[in-house]
């Protein structure tokens, strides 16, 4: 890259331009892109923000303030940005609250101000600055408080018309999102000198090196300082690293990627601004993506955060960051203003001094608090010919939509007012050290520094430059290349430190910060902390009074760091104002707790492309496209499609076919994809324990090759879910849940390993996906089966009985598992081949099961045979229900604990006359039961008194030829045999029906053992 213009020389203004432009090493005059601010258009130059085109336009009015809805303007150059934030684009694609500063110039971006009305500059709520005396810290919490019945009618509609700055789009974003995962040796976060150090030295070992820099373009301060290196800019320099980081084959860099978060494991997450820069993006492309990067190592170079300085009036258009002023003028060419002032307590503040008078601008006074003048600011003074105020303040100052003077007050007290357009403060640099603290960790007060930095690290992490409290460019390189080195050699990497390029080593010389000055009496004095939430010094001074010495509690009360950019701006200040309050210092203050995300992440991208129907995706069994073939009608299940019925030619109504169904399955042979059950795989030493504690019943003396039905309850009692393990080793089990519980029982199982009994040495994982599984089930089921086992595997009864399992092979080697189970109630096998040749099986059991009028029946026909067998399901396992309720209390062991083993022996848990799990037939056959149907005495009036239960599943049975359902009635056992009155409310009719056991077929069981 090279500047754009010859050093002098001035590039020609767009029409309506009334800022000054200078040259500049990150803005392309070759080109003008036009915006609209407000209604009206403006011209830039590709590579300027928004923020650096409103100023270059003459525009330092920006926003209003939360509370006071007072002037605000421009304050930083980043993403800390607390003022100029706005509402982008237009219809289905507004976006609100986004910060002018890291907005991205391109052609026919439509910007507005928010949080003002009627317009930006005559704003009709600016009239709550009469009222300030009122509005002050708790308002919120003594106001709303009296009287009690103004809450829901007065204050809580009038709060929620207030709350918030901008207006979300009123239709559906129309852009798409991605997430995706990467895995790198060294994740470098920044890409100032010390990240770009640190990358040339890891890359050049053959690390995997991924760098992410939040910005559109690679140096860090490079671009906004003018600092040379090795005898040129420090932003040429960049430039030539990053070439040749480039051309590292293990080197990713990533641009307009902020790392957001530090979690567990080595993993941090990322925003990748795709297509934020450009009008709409093109079809199929992503408008964000979000990173999850696993590292092995982590270096965080991501630099510093400048803070304001406190004093009356503090907040008025035309007062920025001494920093974000060198920005504005040595990366897009902008001046934003013509008469400064320079309030500094550290010698990096006089950088700008000197960059200003470069820029053309007059410098008419620099206020340095420090009680002598250090070498630095004597020298800029004499270079800009600036007056220096050595000891000095800002008093107040002056403007109602821009500064236009400055009220200083030198050491002696005598106050003098100079007139200027801008005012420049530094109040020193924070380290930005928030991922170093997602993880617990504490920063630590360096007095030095008058700054926070990293007490410890994460596992893998390290930091280097501004970001590890390093100050000199010099010092940024070495340490940026000494961490690069420290981190591919903890991954296996040899490597040497190359020569370092010679940089400068500035001087900082802060002095510690000063007290927050106590505001001015009257409404014009105030002092502001938190610029975006109006909180001011006195605010902080106020709850500190009332008794809120946390400074938890102070966040809270005042709204102290609660706005979009979460006190990067702020807290130190804050801190600094209650330690003076307090008479403590700010190692004793203390810190709020850091939390991810480090900027704002859209939810949109947080889902990624998991929306509409991707929010939660058809999931299609094995055997889908076969059972289309069959011409299956389908049904969700849960996230699954399942094959409802088959009808076949002849048959009119679904009843038919379900009919038929069963009554093949009774008398011949079926068979079912019951693949949706959830399968998770168990193994380790201590995997019987594990089981013992998770179900209710023993597992410890299970046999290899059997198979145990197990029921699982929450912690307060009630059942959670049920299903079958199969023990295939010592070490080495197969759950099945229920299809709806699957995804719950798997995160059940992981809160309860990593929490309750981490010491346990068990692995589990969810195979569900990975087995096609078939039932087989029918009178003929055996002979059909002895067509697809090899013929080493013994069907008999003796061999392989009733509940047994083992892995065996079919089709001549193919591996696959065979349970004995039965959800019919008849001979049954439950055959489990890899996913991928679930369809094949389908096929070659209607092939070899012809000879035996082989059919397949769909769910529907399931749920039939599982009623006349009286099996719980869904309907029964409802959440409401417990072990005695199911008719399962005896198996409750006694000589063991298990999750809600106490919460279910509850009085009233195991009360007889509780509502237990009974059979209804109707008195005649023929009249329908209906589920959800409530249970009355015979003859009693159907009234809320009089209900007894209800019905949970209902169907026409074709084997007992009528209704049958299964039902909770209140002392449900002792009363087989009464007849009882079914009342469904919403057809308002009433059916007679007998109690009976809950077993309709086959009671003995002789069917399924044969």
């Amino acid at each position: 890259m090279k500047l754009p213009w010859k050093k002098g020389a001035c590039p020609s203004r767009p029409s309506g331009q009334t800022g000054r432009r200078i040259p500049a090493n990150g803005i392309d005059p070759d080109r003008i892109i036009r915006f609209t601010f407000d209604g009206t258009s403006y011209d830039a130059y590709p590579g300027d923000t928004l923020a650096s085109a409103l100023l270059a336009n003459g525009l330092h009015l920006a926003g209003r303030s939360f509370k006071y809805h007072r002037p605000r303007g421009i304050l930083t150059a980043g993403p800390e940005e607390p003022n100029a934030l706005m509402e982008l684009r237009t219809g289905a694609r507004r976006e609100p609250n986004s910060r002018a500063t890291v907005t991205e110039i391109f052609d026919g971006l439509d910007a507005c101000s928010q949080n003002r009305w009627p317009s930006l500059r005559m704003d009709a709520l600016g009239v709550n600055g009469l009222f300030s005396p009122l509005f002050t810290a708790g308002f919120y919490y003594k106001t709303f408080m009296w009287p009690a019945a103004f809450w829901e009618k007065v204050y809580e509609p009038l709060i929620r018309r207030a709350a918030g700055l901008g207006r979300a789009a009123d239709a559906a974003d129309p852009d798409l999102y991605e997430k995706t995962t990467t895995f790198c040796d060294v994740l470098v976060v920044g890409s100032g000198p010390a990240a770009l150090a640190a990358a040339l030295v890891a890359g050049r070992s053959g690390a995997r090196v991924i760098l992410c820099e939040q910005d559109s373009v690679t140096g860090g301060r490079l671009r906004a300082d003018r600092t040379d290196i090795d005898g040129v800019p420090g932003w040429q320099w960049a430039d030539r690293t990053v070439t040749a980081l480039r051309q590292m084959p293990e080197m990713r860099i990533m641009t307009r990627t902020c790392v957001f978060g530090t979690y567990d494991g080595g993993t941090y997450g990322a925003l990748e601004r795709v297509a934020d820069h450009i009008p709409c993006p093109a079809s199929g492309q992503p408008r964000q993506r979000l990173w999850r990067i696993v590292a092995r190592r982590c270096i965080v170079a991501g630099g510093g955060i400048e803070r304001p300085m406190v004093f009356p009036n503090n907040d008025r258009p035309g007062i920025m960051l001494a920093g974000a002023v060198r920005t504005y003028i040595n990366r897009f060419g902008v001046v934003p203003g013509q008469r400064a002032v320079v309030f500094t307590n550290n010698d990096d503040g006089l950088c700008t001094a000197v960059d200003l008078q470069h820029a053309g601008a007059a410098v008419t006074a620099i206020v340095d608090t420090r009680a002598e003048a250090s070498d630095m600011a004597q020298q800029v003074a004499r270079g800009t010919g600036a007056r220096l105020f050595t000891g000095g303040t800002i008093a107040n100052t002056y403007g109602r939509l821009r500064v236009h003077a400055a009220a200083i007050r030198d050491r002696s007290g005598r106050v003098r007012h100079v007139a200027c357009d801008l005012i420049a403060m530094s109040g020193g640099w924070n380290p930005e050290l928030s991922l170093t603290t997602h993880l617990g960790a504490k920063p630590v007060y360096d007095p030095e520094l008058c700054a926070f930095t990293a007490g410890s690290f994460p596992p893998g992490m390290l930091a280097a430059g501004v970001a590890n409290g390093t100050f000199t460019t010099a010092g940024c390189l070495h340490e940026g290349a000494a961490r690069g080195q420290e981190a591919a050699a903890a991954c296996g990497f040899d490597t040497e430190l190359p020569p370092l390029p010679a940089a400068p080593r500035e001087s900082y010389g802060i002095q510690a910060i000063q007290p927050a000055p106590r505001d001015q009496a009257g409404g014009d004095g105030k002092a502001f902390i938190d610029f975006q939430n109006d909180v001011t010094a006195k605010d902080v001074r106020l709850a500190a009074m009332e008794g809120f010495r946390c400074v938890e509690h102070v966040k809270r009360y005042t709204t102290l760091g609660m706005a979009t950019d979460q006190g990067k701006t702020s807290n130190i200040n804050g801190l600094t104002a209650l330690a003076q309050q307090t008479g403590r210092d700010i190692v004793r203050t203390g810190t709020t707790m850091f939390r991810p995300p480090v900027q704002p992440v859209a939810i949109g991208a947080l889902a990624g492309a998991h929306r509409g129907r991707h929010f939660k995706p058809d999931r299609l069994t094995p055997t889908h496209e076969w059972a289309r073939q069959q011409g299956a009608v389908f049904t969700a299940n849960g996230i699954w499609h399942r094959a409802q019925w088959f009808p076949q030619d002849g048959e009119t109504h679904w009843r038919d076919t379900v009919n038929r169904e069963v009554r093949t399955v009774r008398t011949a042979v079926g068979f079912c994809d019951v693949t949706t059950l959830g399968k998770i795989d168990i193994q380790g030493p201590d995997a019987a324990t594990f089981l013992d504690r998770l179900y209710v019943n023993g597992w410890q003396k299970l046999p290899v090759g059997r198979v145990r039905y197990g029921l699982m309850l929450r912690e307060d009692g009630f059942a959670f879910d049920d299903g079958t393990t199969a023990r295939l080793d010592e070490q080495h089990y197969v759950m099945t849940t229920t299809t709806a519980h699957a995804g719950a029982v798997m995160q059940h199982m992981e809160l309860c390993h990593q929490w309750l009994w981490p010491e346990l040495d068990v692995h589990f994982i969810s195979v569900t996906d990975e087995w096609a599984q078939l039932a087989i089930a029918g009178p003929r089921s055996r002979d059909v089966l002895r067509h697809v086992v090899d013929p080493d595997t013994d069907l008999s009864n003796d061999a392989f009985g009733y509940m047994h399992a083992a892995e065996i092979t079919i089709c001549g080697g193919q591996a696959a598992r065979l349970f004995r189970l039965s959800f019919s109630g008849e001979l049954a096998y439950e055959l489990a081949v890899p996913a991928r040749y679930g369809d094949a099986l389908a096929r070659l059991l209607m092939k070899v099961g012809a000879p035996y009028g082989i059919a397949p029946y769909g769910t529907e026909a399931l749920g039939v045979m599982r009623i006349e067998k009286g099996h719980p399901a869904g309907p029964e396992l409802n959440g409401q229900t417990t072990a005695h309720d199911l008719n399962m209390g005896r198996m409750l062991s006694t000589r063991k604990d298990f999750i809600g083993r106490t919460m279910a022996a509850r009085p009233a848990l195991t009360d007889p006359a509780r509502p237990t799990l009974v059979g209804l037939r109707p008195v005649h056959a023929h009249d329908e039961l209906v589920a959800g149907s409530h249970l009355l005495p015979h003859g009693a009036e159907a009234t809320g008194a009089h209900d007894q239960g209800w019905i949970s599943s209902a169907t026409w049975s074709p084997t007992l030829d009528g209704w049958i359902a299964l039902g909770f009635l209140s002392g449900g056992p002792g009363r087989h045999g009464e007849t009882i009155m079914v009342h469904n409310p919403l057809a308002d009719s009433q059916v007679a029906a007998v109690v009976c056991p809950p077993t309709f077929f086959d009671p003995a069981g002789d069917r399924l053992h044969a």
